[in-house]
């Protein structure tokens, strides 16, 4: 199956950055204007029958925003809750919980930005999950947290908010290595940060497990540049990495969202 990280062709970034149209089960909610924009979207997670609020702050820049690879990892959370049988993340959830459904998962997302993937998450599997980001991304993350804390604690799930920047290895001591399953979207964007993002990576996949087993890095990936390519030939030197999903293309696009599983080598 040829991937899109080894096709040569540039993609128009500025296109494929964020989506443009409303799509079913979401609603958009736009307050103020200016430097005081906020937008409040609504996300029906339709397996448990709840809504998700995220707040997006558009002038503060492109980690106070949805991306359209969230989505993607959402819609497979909530259908590997309503049809587990069917979905592409089945494998590695059932692999994860060994056989038992009453452990909760610990599960860590990446550049979490808004929050979505990690509610989610949280809400689909009840699973203990902590969002992370930069410094200066955290308060808007841990409102969105606060904001949607009833709908997760009804679900069984908990969300905790940390800051964590990719390569120090002092933020990732903080927060702790014990996770079953790592989550991120969009994340392989700026190139200067492919080799921490690899290190952090490396620490997360080849420590120890809360589950015992292998752990897994499932990552929801837009590919915009031939250079995300890079990203993809190193992490290969270090994990085993296949394509568990793809989204057909959007908006006239020739490219949709991929689904990556990464698993560390023995």
């Amino acid at each position: 199956m040829s991937t899109q990280e080894d096709d040569d062709e540039d993609i128009d970034p500025v296109k494929m950055i964020l989506p443009h149209e409303q799509e079913e089960g979401k609603s958009l909610t736009t307050l103020g204007d200016g430097a005081a924009k906020q937008q409040l979207q609504e996300h029906h997670i339709r397996s448990v029958e709840s809504t998700v609020v995220i707040r997006q702050l558009p002038s503060e820049g492109l980690s106070f925003q949805l991306w359209p690879a969230a989505t993607t990892l959402v819609t497979l959370l909530d259908n590997h809750r309503r049809h587990p049988s069917k979905s592409p993340l089945a494998t590695t959830v059932t692999a994860l919980s060994n056989g038992d459904n009453d452990r909760k998962l610990k599960i860590l997302e990446l550049g979490s930005g808004t929050g979505l993937v990690g509610i989610a998450a949280a809400v689909t599997l009840g699973a203990e999950v902590t969002v992370t980001d930069l410094p200066h991304v955290v308060p808007n993350l841990q409102f969105n947290v606060d904001a949607n804390a009833d709908v997760v604690a009804q679900k069984g799930g908990t969300v905790n908010v940390a800051p964590l920047r990719w390569g120090e290895d002092d933020d990732l001591e903080v927060i702790g290595r014990e996770f079953d399953l790592v989550l991120a979207s969009d994340v392989v964007y700026h190139d200067h940060l492919f080799e921490p993002l690899i290190q952090t990576l490396h620490s997360l996949l080849n420590g120890g497990g809360g589950g015992g087993g292998k752990k897994v890095f499932v990552l929801a990936h837009l590919r915009r540049w031939k250079k995300d390519s890079v990203f993809f030939k190193k992490a290969k030197k270090l994990f085993g990495v296949e394509t568990i999903h793809a989204d057909p293309p959007r908006d006239g696009s020739r490219i949709g969202v991929v689904v990556y599983r990464f698993v560390g080598k023995s």
